[in-house]
């Protein structure tokens, strides 16, 4: 049985309710009003984590992107000047720490570079994700390891001897795994949700799912296969601006999931058959007396 790991207090790992964390990554544009409105609508829907993104633009673009052209809601402007804009910096994160603290929800982040990651610390976050850009990054995923916090590598795009690589990297008490497949949105039969089994034979660690699909059935059914965590990102209109927007779930839909998974592990049971005291009524009227 993979083992668990705690994250703010919640055991995450095999026998353990499924940890739901809403993504926000920067689905915020840059507004942190919108960005507390996204963490109340996680706290409405039940979910147990809200996670953000942290880069440091001037390290995450490349040179040759950086002075590309980009038509934004903020009007026209290179692509670093977009990065920088929607980028929270200190003041932001204080901000929404104190109303993540008020509303009773941890937070964490995917961060880009070190830097980000020496910021985010100052902050005490629960844990860290690797996005599946970055499980290749061997520096980054090192220095998030040496954190000495949880670690969850997001595994898209990514081959098994890329995963198990950067799982090395990572000490196996604050290891997890996050199955994806990196489109945004992705398609059904590139979802692979078999892949959850495949890691947990692998890999004793937690294994989570990462979903970028539209829709909740199949993110719903990678909680039935045995995921101990699953992450979606979440926006208060798919049709806003933002490339993150179309693959993320809107507030009813966040709602609907969240409950259809803890109704589907009251329903699991626990395997041992069993005439519950309901069917009583039911036998006694409907079989025959045994024959004497």
């Amino acid at each position: 049985m993979p083992a668990s790991v705690d994250i703010g207090g919640r055991r995450v790992g095999a026998g353990a309710p499924c940890f739901v964390i809403a993504e926000i990554g920067i689905n915020h544009n840059g507004d942190v009003e919108l960005a507390k409105r996204l963490v109340d609508v996680a706290v409405s829907a039940g979910c147990d984590a809200v996670k953000f993104q942290k880069r440091t633009p001037e390290l995450c673009v490349p040179p040759e992107q950086r002075d590309l052209q980009r038509e934004t809601p903020w009007g026209r402007m290179t692509y670093l000047a977009y990065r920088e804009r929607i980028e929270f910096g200190e003041a932001e994160y204080r901000e929404l720490d104190d109303h993540c603290r008020a509303r009773g929800i941890p937070w964490f982040a995917s961060c880009w570079d070190e830097p980000s990651i020496e910021f985010v610390e100052q902050f005490d976050p629960p844990c860290y994700k690797m996005a599946s850009a970055s499980i290749t990054d061997i520096p980054l995923v090192s220095a998030t390891a040496a954190t000495g916090r949880p670690t969850i590598l997001s595994t898209g795009m990514s081959s098994m001897e890329e995963i198990r690589a950067g799982a090395a990297l990572v000490p196996p008490a604050q290891l997890l795994l996050a199955h994806s497949t990196s489109a945004y949105p992705c398609e059904p039969d590139e979802l692979n949700l078999r892949m959850i089994a495949t890691l947990g034979e692998e890999f004793d660690c937690p294994i989570g799912y990462s979903g970028h699909e539209v829709g909740l059935q199949t993110t719903v059914a990678a909680a039935v296969l045995g995921a101990a965590f699953v992450e979606r990102h979440v926006t208060l209109d798919r049709a806003m601006w933002g490339s993150d927007q179309a693959a993320s779930i809107e507030p009813g839909g966040l709602v609907r999931l969240v409950r259809d998974i803890r109704v589907i592990e009251t329903a699991m049971g626990d395997g041992v058959k069993r005439v519950y005291d309901s069917e009583i009524p039911v036998r006694d009227r409907l079989r025959r007396p045994p024959a004497e």
